[in-house]
């Protein structure tokens, strides 16, 4: 497999999710199923980035919670810190650390935005949360693929790629939660595989294969991911015939509102007019 990470976006808006869109008992299932060999390699870039970010910032940072789905990588990154489940009631006392980091797991959650409060509510004043999670782009070929195939064979669509929130909505859970300073940013990771079988053993892996309540319970047949194969080396390959997937990592930062964080000024309050700051001419605007 291969990888590369291309520019980053920013965007804020409202997400919506559905209530029990997640089977936590077939979760918990595929995550027992991983393989630290070869399933960690998205933890392995998003645990890079926290602590990209975590370096820029002019703070120090003592008591330290990770919620996680996948435990193992976040504590050897992160060896003094707190690890606890994402489950729905977590394990957060009330203002108990400066630091929180939803690891990987909130795409997974039924109730993201209780997450989020839940994190703020085990933050002291001035305390830092941070999410990193999978986004909307995440699998967007594998998803099409299988769709096509599906209603070519079948005549319909049952569930298969768990549905995840945009970037454009993504922002807005902060601001729901109570969070001060909130900013939503994302980058995609582009990966290629040499079939959609080792990508599918990739996700199987990574414990993120599908674990919605909607789910087919019943056996697929061989031929509908024949055809996907198909219809994916078709639309979504690359000039060495290998099939590509993307992923996308959605990163969110908020503060613990506190007396000594910015506060935006009062409209009108401006001394000084932003074309004489900028040092450029003022051009009116057209009737």
């Amino acid at each position: 497999m291969r990888f590369e990470m291309p520019a980053v976006s920013f965007y804020v808006s409202p997400m919506t999710q559905h209530p029990n869109l997640v089977d936590r008992n077939a979760l918990e299932q595929a995550r027992h199923r991983t393989d630290p060999a070869r399933g960690y390699f998205l933890h392995d870039l998003a645990i890079l980035d926290v602590q990209d970010r975590l370096a820029f910032v002019n703070k120090s940072f003592t008591d330290v919670t990770i919620v996680t789905g996948h435990p193992d990588p976040w504590r050897t990154a992160f060896p003094d810190a707190r690890i606890i489940a994402d489950t729905d009631v977590l394990d957060i006392p009330q203002a108990s650390c400066d630091l929180v980091i939803h690891a990987m797991a909130l795409h997974w959650a039924n109730d993201p935005v209780g997450q989020l409060i839940q994190c703020r509510l085990g933050l002291r004043n001035d305390g830092l949360m941070m999410a990193v999670f999978l986004g909307g782009d995440t699998l967007s070929q594998l998803r099409t693929s299988l769709a096509e195939a599906e209603s070519q064979l079948r005549g319909g669509l049952s569930p298969r790629v768990l549905p995840m929130g945009e970037i454009r909505d993504a922002g807005a859970l902060l601001q729901r939660s109570g969070f001060a300073l909130p900013v939503a940013d994302s980058a995609v990771i582009n990966t290629s595989y040499a079939s959609l079988i080792h990508l599918m053993q990739d996700l199987r892996a990574m414990g993120e294969t599908n674990a919605m309540t909607a789910r087919t319970k019943h056996f697929t047949p061989r031929g509908l991911f024949a055809r996907a194969q198909a219809i994916y080396a078709q639309s979504f390959s690359d000039d060495q015939g290998r099939i590509l997937a993307s992923f996308e990592q959605i990163i969110l930062t908020g503060w613990a509102p506190d007396d000594s964080q910015p506060k935006p000024l009062r409209p009108g309050s401006a001394k000084m007019r932003l074309a004489d700051a900028l040092r450029v001419p003022e051009i009116p605007l057209k009737e």
